[in-house]
């Protein structure tokens, strides 16, 4: 099975550690441009798009036999399709491509469709790799809940009531969790943490993902958390 990866640099390198060449006879090719001609398209059997939900409009370069996964983390497939314009679509699957949560042992994905729950069975198994389903709604599950952590952990950082260390601390030794808010949060990139709190306001209006001002410095400068 050969697979086209569209994605930058980041997230090419964790694309490889997640899914190792040769293994199940998989294939693959990276891209990091956006514009797929049909010689890049042909040969694919699967293609994971890490970029196609910041340019709706491209989903019309897959054609309805193509097996596309896209990033639907802050797009749910849903308002994809239709930002397209597009009738009818590929066979269309959503994951979570966000750095340090793409490459775990169990892939987060949604549906477009459905009918096409069997065929993600079948293509998870080819990969090689176990799947969770979620609904096809921004945030999916996982980064949900850790960036809204973060971001209430932004809040107790800016109310001074304690340090990164401290919280970083007492979110590992509480919940066991690999790391602390403020490691994730740079390991996950700053940005990413706040377009995936933006786009779970907008869906939702509830307070508790309403930025902090002090993540939105962080992120309009630039900056990552000093651990």
């Amino acid at each position: 099975m050969h697979i086209l990866v569209l994605s930058g640099d980041e997230m090419a390198a964790e694309f490889r550690q997640k899914f190792a060449e040769g293994a199940n006879g998989n294939t693959y090719t990276f891209l990091h441009s956006r514009h797929l001609t049909d010689d890049q398209l042909k040969p694919s059997d699967i293609v994971f798009d890490f970029l196609l939900h910041e340019e709706p409009e491209r989903l019309s370069d897959y054609t309805p036999e193509q097996v596309v996964f896209c990033q639907a983390v802050t797009k749910q497939l849903a308002a994809l399709v239709q930002e397209s314009g597009l009738e009818s679509t590929c066979t269309l699957f959503g994951f979570n491509g966000l750095p340090t949560l793409f490459n775990r042992p169990v892939l987060e994905v949604s549906l477009y469709l459905q009918r096409d729950a069997d065929k993600l069975k079948q293509v998870c198994a080819q990969l090689g790799t176990e799947y969770q389903l979620v609904n096809d709604r921004a945030g999916m599950a996982t980064p949900r809940i850790l960036c809204m952590i973060i971001n209430e952990a932004c809040y107790t950082l800016q109310e001074g009531t304690a340090s990164i260390q401290d919280i970083d601390l007492g979110m590992k030794l509480g919940t066991n969790y690999p790391f602390g808010p403020f490691e994730w949060a740079n390991a996950i990139g700053i940005a990413n943490v706040y377009q995936v709190l933006k786009a779970m306001y907008e869906d939702t209006k509830e307070e508790r993902y309403k930025i902090c001002p002090l993540l939105k410095t962080k992120y309009l400068r630039g900056e990552k958390f000093e651990l």
